[in-house]
């Protein structure tokens, strides 16, 4: 991909470009960001436009994806950011990041709303989203892990995220059928599985 032309949103205070000068522009979202972001949310995953890419869910689920009130909850959450992809001035792809405690008293980071254009699908640059927020996770916040949960049902996707050096590890929790927040099931069967990575630090 060529480098984009993209800068910091105008008035963005808190944004801060993390990417580099080949790629997109990465850079964190705030507020005004909120409408653009659940537009791409919703394509990626919902209706007739998210086939046009492979991470679709059409066939699992009707309804939203997210909603701005969720958008904008992971923007003001302390230990929580929206990381933006950038093209040409355009938000391209976007993820969650959240900063949790593990285990053994470390920070872990949880991966989630993680989007990109359908169009854009299947060239690499969600390779490029992912290995950014690890890299962030990892540097901001000292994570030794990253965290997701993943539809079981999406045996592609696990795979996916498996060829990336996440680990299944067996441990389920419920879809919340009956909040429409999530989207209206089309079966009865799903559940989310945890994916792991540990982080590597890079050397001091």
């Amino acid at each position: 991909m060529n480098a984009p032309n993209a800068v910091n949103t105008p008035g963005s205070a808190e944004s801060a470009a993390l990417g580099t000068a080949s790629g997109p522009r990465f850079r964190t979202a705030d507020e005004s960001d909120v409408p653009a972001l659940v537009a791409l949310v919703e394509s990626a995953y919902r209706g007739e436009a998210s086939r046009a890419g492979w991470t679709t869910e059409a066939d699992l689920l009707d309804g939203q994806r997210t909603d701005p009130e969720g958008v904008a909850g992971v923007i003001r959450a302390p230990g929580s950011l929206m990381l933006v992809a950038e093209r040409d001035g355009e938000p391209v792809a976007c993820c969650q990041l959240e900063r949790r405690e593990g285990g053994a008293g470390e920070a872990v980071a949880y991966f989630g709303m993680f989007a990109v254009r359908p169009a854009l699908q299947g060239g690499g640059l969600g390779r490029t989203v992912l290995a950014e927020a690890e890299r962030v996770a990892r540097e901001r916040w000292r994570a030794r892990e990253m965290h997701m949960t993943v539809i079981t049902a999406r045996a592609d996707l696990i795979a996916w995220y498996e060829r990336r050096g996440y680990v299944r590890t067996g441990r389920t929790s419920p879809f919340p059928y009956g909040d429409e927040r999530f989207g209206v099931p089309l079966r009865d069967d799903l559940e989310f599985e945890l994916l792991v990575k540990p982080l590597r630090r890079s050397p001091s």
